[in-house]
């Protein structure tokens, strides 16, 4: 108990945004409000203007609820959760999304599309959602997405809606993936169409059915120091995927246990271009996103 403790105390959880959502201030500036009701949730994330907004307790909402930008929205304790519904972003930016539990929402957990840029979603744990934990999508630009826990979803992360959306894509979904459990989780891990780079490092990719990562429709991966384990396809990437094309992807430093082989190929822009970063070793990842991914670890 003393070792995890320890090891619980020492992980090195961001007081700010970094990666490619350095910059990201939420609501600072903005009045703190604490919400426990649907009607206060809703009333919170449609205001104009910096808000704080901290969840108590359980809220239920339907479909897809959007948010303004410049918001923080903060679970209090380690029991704030969100149901039945999620958030979506539609050109937001500045946001983030903190410590809450995301369950069984009828869409996506959280969408982030059409243009918004500069959201940092952290230490959130996703349970049962019917499409997708987290999409990225429709021209969406400097995301990070850092200590969530992805408790057996099924389609966890897209990055790229679908593959005749070059035309918003190309050169836009920058985003930045570190240190979250991708938890018995099955598929998209992420999932990238035409984005680049997308930069996924440090992850637990933990007894995933389908596969890992996987780069199509000449997207851009960077795929370093990551822990693989019981993954039979860690990386797809220049066979392409499915219906879609072939992508890009670096892969080094990665640790593969009881997984296949990481599928590479190609040249990426390297992450480092964008911002600054310290990798943890490959094999202390499963235990360090295990005592500090999700809601609950802040």
């Amino acid at each position: 108990m003393y070792l995890f403790l320890a090891a619980l105390l020492a992980l090195p959880f961001p007081s700010a945004a970094d990666g490619f959502a350095t910059g990201t201030t939420g609501g600072v500036g903005g009045a703190t409000v604490v919400v426990d009701t649907t009607d206060e949730l809703l009333d919170a994330i449609d205001t104009v203007g910096p808000l704080i907004i901290q969840v108590s307790g359980t809220i239920a909402i339907t479909s897809k609820q959007g948010v303004r930008p410049n918001k923080t929205i903060v679970g209090l304790g380690s029991d704030a959760t969100i149901t039945g519904g999620g958030f979506d972003f539609y050109r937001s930016s500045n946001v983030i999304v903190r410590n809450l539990t995301f369950v069984d929402a009828e869409d996506d957990a959280i969408n982030v599309g059409q243009q918004s840029h500069h959201i940092w979603i952290d230490h959130n744990t996703f349970v049962r959602p019917v499409d997708g934990s987290i999409d990225i999508v429709r021209g969406a630009d400097y995301v990070t997405v850092s200590w969530n826990h992805f408790a057996g979803t099924d389609k966890s992360m897209l990055i790229g809606h679908s593959d005749g959306a070059s035309g918003t894509d190309v050169g836009h979904l920058k985003v930045t993936i570190h240190h979250n459990w991708f938890d018995g989780s099955r598929q998209r891990h992420p999932r990238v169409r035409f984005g680049e780079p997308v930069h996924v490092y440090n992850n637990f990719f933990d007894g995933n059915e389908l596969y890992g990562v996987a780069s199509t429709m000449n997207a851009g991966v960077v795929v370093e120091a990551n822990a693989f384990a019981g993954v039979p396809f860690p990386c797809f990437s220049t066979g392409g995927y499915a219906d879609s094309g072939p992508g890009r992807l670096v892969q080094r430093a990665n640790v593969f246990t009881g997984s296949g082989t990481c599928q590479a190929g190609g040249t990426v822009a390297e992450p480092s271009g964008y911002y600054s970063y310290t990798l943890d070793p490959a094999a202390s990842v499963p235990d360090l996103v295990r005592a500090g991914a999700g809601a609950g670890r802040l």
